[in-house]
């Protein structure tokens, strides 16, 4: 059973529909007993990073989210689900996150005129570290984007994969211990997504 953690940011039935295509269980919530006793969570999302945290507070989930991140249950943030778990943001002025992961989340900038933000399509992923979610995954295959802001990753050790854009390579995939986040969206990218979210769904989270 895969749980998908609901904070009013949106994009849920697309992830739901794309782990229901490959034959898995899903069930969505807000609760924090719920989340507590989940097998495998998703922390999907779209939106502005203080809303999302004040959604968070506001359903009294977000101790429950530390809690089994770590207890060591299986845990996937999808992007703004990639960027709450940093410690802080640039969007909205500057906002506190959640701080599970090192560095921060910043704003493309960019001279280039002809160079779009927000990044919206597809990119390529460079495999940077060896991890189950890529299993079956070539390197430097392509996945979708939709963002603004990107993660910066302050510990090297923890960033999976890299990608580049508006003159700048950013962490587009980071894991620590249990927890793994990608900043495109696996259930927008076609064949490929559906194949690292089975990969997810069979990962013990080590």
């Amino acid at each position: 059973m895969i749980t998908i953690i609901d904070y009013k940011a949106g994009n849920l039935t697309s992830v739901k529909l794309a782990f229901e295509s490959i034959g898995l269980k899903v069930k969505i919530t807000d609760r924090a007993d719920e989340i507590l006793y989940a097998e495998k969570i998703v922390f999907p999302g779209v939106g502005a990073a203080k809303s999302a945290m004040e959604n968070l507070k506001s359903l009294n989930i977000l101790d429950a989210i530390k809690k089994v991140i770590a207890d060591g249950v299986p845990f996937f943030g999808i992007c703004i689900g990639m960027q709450l778990l940093f410690e802080s943001s640039e969007e909205n002025g500057g906002t506190e996150c959640t701080g599970i992961l090192p560095g921060g989340v910043k704003k493309f900038k960019t001279s280039d005129k002809f160079c779009k933000i927000p990044q919206m399509g597809w990119n390529t992923v460079k495999i940077i570290k060896s991890h189950p979610i890529f299993d079956g995954i070539q390197d430097n295959s392509e996945f979708y984007f939709v963002h603004s802001f990107y993660p910066s990753c302050s510990e090297k050790k923890y960033i999976i994969g890299q990608t580049e854009y508006a003159d700048t390579v950013f962490s587009s995939v980071a894991g620590k211990g249990n927890l793994i986040a990608t900043q495109f969206h696996p259930e927008r990218s076609g064949r490929i997504g559906l194949k690292l979210l089975e990969n997810f769904s069979r990962w013990n989270g080590k």
